[in-house]
């Protein structure tokens, strides 16, 4: 049981001193209210004429201010329950507010803790520039080289909120004004007391705050985007409600704050809210262009993988464009903002060639070319279906050479494990880089599970539905071109025509979106993140009047759709209590008792080496140099591991610590889970090398040897439970 005693520091008000406060309620109150009511008065009236100032600025009328103030307050209102559910969820699965700092930071496992100890850095450091600098020019990370992590771990979240702790931080301390709450924590068990701290001053606090905060505006943008789709609030409603329901195959930001994923998603819904509107458009302004080119730099910053989404998504305008929905005008519109955002991305991530080597960045080339040509190929093919057949032919074979075409000429092989992993979903290849990704069950194939968890919350069979209602209509226009062979490019028509068009070419978009979504969440379990939600996004259409305007009045229409949302709430209620009845207490005693070794029995330029996630808590929370990571997108990182993880194959042991003096290790951590553990047959790490390393077969694993007795190759300095340190003997090195 943990007793939680409160401990006094410089920064805490003391309870007298707030009865004291101005404040404080009491006697003073009434004087107060007395006082601000002639202001009240006065502020009511120039609310009352800014309203109408805005309605005549805006062209709305009354009945259309009332809607729009609605959207915006049930947008508002959804985005605080998602923050709160997120916080609520976080703190009850670790309970994060009776953690020490030490323990907060281990918390932060694997790539968490890497991206964490960045921003930690640029804290901690004398100034802002100097934090900055010292990330741009790390030797820590994978000792001896020196690195910009910036440039490649997608840092400028870390970077934007250490810049804001410390603007923060500042000015509480200038006035100062008390940041965090600390106390006095008895664990128990013959543990030591431990401080622990909330509030935004408290590092950890602020980051996750954060982190929520804009995952909660992330909600309040899909309330107004299921509305705009829909051209209903209560459009907005279903996709909010589907995004509860089904929260725990939508999300993973509660476990994990500092994924990638939780910075950039939100600005993909920006980003493909711009999009709606700009493909709704007849002639977007040149706001909305520049409005979805910052979307589009945004949502790339912060995550390596976001140009893959951005592939899918340009594959998916592509084919509206091939069937007539979307005019070549509007469609190179959008390719030239795409590619100055990735152009933008390209500077600001200091010439990463990852960007330009991309299948993303070759399709977008690819396309243009397609689409400056399109005369060529209306008179080469006859028009209709080979046309059509011909251009998405023509784009996947130039898209593929360009792509490869780009590599050799940059010299860039980091995303060529991209490659083999697509390679082996569909043959039987494999490698050691390969299965580290196939391994893990995030990387696999989807479950069956969460297909029947989606049929639960009927959130399968509605997107079922929705999808063969558009498939039918876009037959029909398809059968309608190829028998009178006149382009349905929706800017030819007027009026009403016109804009039916543009809306239902946005539909087949987004049901395109959603295949290319699905195709990827089949493949890899972990991207049904993105499959999830746009899902829940498609359910909004369940009140679109334009697909379901047969069923009658607006009212009959409204009343089946809440019948099919309480259904949905059957099984939704129950994944939301499911998740709420999660209780946990973060603990981890050998990793603490380790941590601690190395900070008081080793010197501040050991290197280390081991696990990736264990290193990265090592990277944090000791500040000691480590040579391999967890973020495995780098194919130099990539050798270097192997060179590491060589502790758990069959090779001679000369050669492991050949390998580890090549890298100037000085200790090696050895955890013989790693050596045993497998999360299916044939993904442990002895069977792993076995596909890389042949020749060893048979022969018993290295680290099984070392565990048992690790002389006279290597000395046992510490051990507990899960990890045992070995000291690497020492080789002619130069000083660091």
């Amino acid at each position: 049981m943990v007793v939680k005693a409160k401990k006094q520091s410089v920064k805490e008000q003391t309870a007298a001193e707030r009865e004291r406060s101005p404040a404080a309620p009491g006697r003073g109150r009434r004087a107060r209210e007395s006082r601000a009511q002639p202001q009240s008065s006065l502020n009511a009236c120039r609310a009352g004429s800014l309203s109408a100032l805005l309605r005549s600025r805006l062209g709305l009328g009354p009945a259309a201010s009332f809607r729009l103030f609605t959207v915006f307050a049930l947008a508002v209102t959804a985005g605080f329950l998602h923050w709160h559910h997120l916080f609520h969820l976080f703190e009850n699965d670790r309970h994060f507010s009776h953690m020490s700092a030490l323990e907060k930071e281990m918390a932060f496992r694997t790539e968490m803790g890497l991206y964490y100890s960045y921003f930690k850095t640029i804290i901690e450091a004398p100034t802002f520039l100097n934090g900055l600098h010292l990330i741009m020019n790390d030797r820590l990370t994978e000792y001896p080289l020196v690195i910009n992590t910036l440039k490649r771990f997608n840092l400028y979240p870390e970077v934007v909120l250490a810049s804001w702790y410390r603007v923060y931080s500042s000015i509480m301390d200038f006035f100062r004004i008390p940041t965090k709450m600390c106390w006095s924590i008895n664990r128990g068990e013959g543990l030591e007391p431990v401080e622990s701290c909330e509030g935004l001053g408290d590092p950890a606090y602020f980051y996750i705050t954060f982190v929520f905060l804009l995952n909660g505006v992330m909600m309040s943008l899909f309330y107004v985007y299921g509305a705009y789709l829909s051209g209903s609030r209560l459009g907005g409603a279903v996709t909010v409600l589907c995004f509860f329901f089904n929260h725990g195959e939508s999300t993973r930001v509660m476990w994990t704050p500092p994924l990638r994923e939780s910075f950039s998603y939100p600005f993909l819904v920006l980003q493909m809210l711009l999009l709606t509107y700009i493909l709704r458009s007849r002639k977007p302004s040149r706001n909305a262009i520049l409005a979805l080119c910052v979307s589009n730099v945004v949502f790339m910053l912060p995550w390596q993988f976001a140009q893959f989404v951005l592939l899918t998504q340009v594959a998916s305008l592509f084919v509206s464009y091939v069937l007539g929905y979307l005019s070549p005008d509007k469609m190179q519109t959008i390719l030239t903002t795409h590619m100055v955002a990735l152009g933008v991305c390209f500077v600001l991530m200091f010439g990463n060639s990852m960007l330009l080597t991309s299948f993303y960045a070759s399709s977008l080339i690819s396309i243009w070319g397609i689409i400056a040509l399109r005369d060529r190929f209306r008179e080469t093919f006859r028009a209709g279906l080979i046309t059509w057949v011909m251009q998405c032919l023509a784009w996947v074979v130039t898209t593929v050479i360009l792509k490869f075409m780009l590599a050799v000429v940059l010299g860039a092989s980091d995303d060529a494990h991209i490659s083999s992993l697509i390679k082996s979903k569909f043959t039987s290849y494999k490698d050691f880089d390969t299965m580290m990704y196939t391994c893990a069950a995030e990387f696999d194939f989807m479950e069956v599970e969460t297909v029947l968890r989606y049929i639960k919350t009927l959130l399968l069979p509605v997107n079922v539905l929705l999808v063969s209602v558009i498939a039918g209509r876009t037959l029909k226009d398809v059968v309608s071109f190829l028998r009178h062979l006149s382009p349905a490019e929706p800017e030819n028509d007027n009026g009403s025509d016109q804009s039916e068009k543009l809306v239902r070419g946005v539909m087949v978009y987004h049901s395109l979106q959603l295949l290319a979504f699905a195709v990827l969440a089949v493949l890899i379990m972990r991207l049904k993140l993105f499959l999830t939600p746009h899902m829940c996004l498609m359910a909004s259409l369940l009140c679109s009047r334009q697909l379901f305007g047969w069923l009658g009045e607006k009212l009959k229409h409204q009343a089946a759709v809440l019948a099919i949302l309480s259904i949905m709430a059957v099984q939704g209620v129950t994944n939301l209590q499911y998740q709420w009845g999660i209780m946990g207490e973060f603990s981890n005693l050998p990793q603490e008792e380790l941590l601690e070794w190395i900070k008081e029995n080793t010197p501040q330029s050991a290197v280390f080496a081991g696990a990736m996630p264990t290193m990265a808590s090592v990277k944090l929370s000791t500040g000691r140099a480590i040579v391999n990571h967890p973020h495995y997108e780098d194919a130099g990182l990539r050798e270097r591991t192997k060179l590491v993880y060589a502790m758990y194959s069959r090779k001679p042991v000369e050669v492991v610590k050949r390998n580890l003096i090549s890298l100037q290790v000085d200790y090696f951590i050895l955890e013989d889970s790693w050596c045993t553990r497998r999360s299916r047959p044939g993904c442990s790490m002895p069977e792993i090398w076995d596909v890389e390393d042949p020749q060893n077969v048979g022969k018993t694993p290295l680290c099984m040897m070392m565990s048992r007795e690790t002389r006279p190759h290597f000395s046992t300095v510490f051990y507990n439970s899960v990890y045992k340190v070995l000291k690497v003997p020492k080789a002619a090195r130069p000083s660091r």
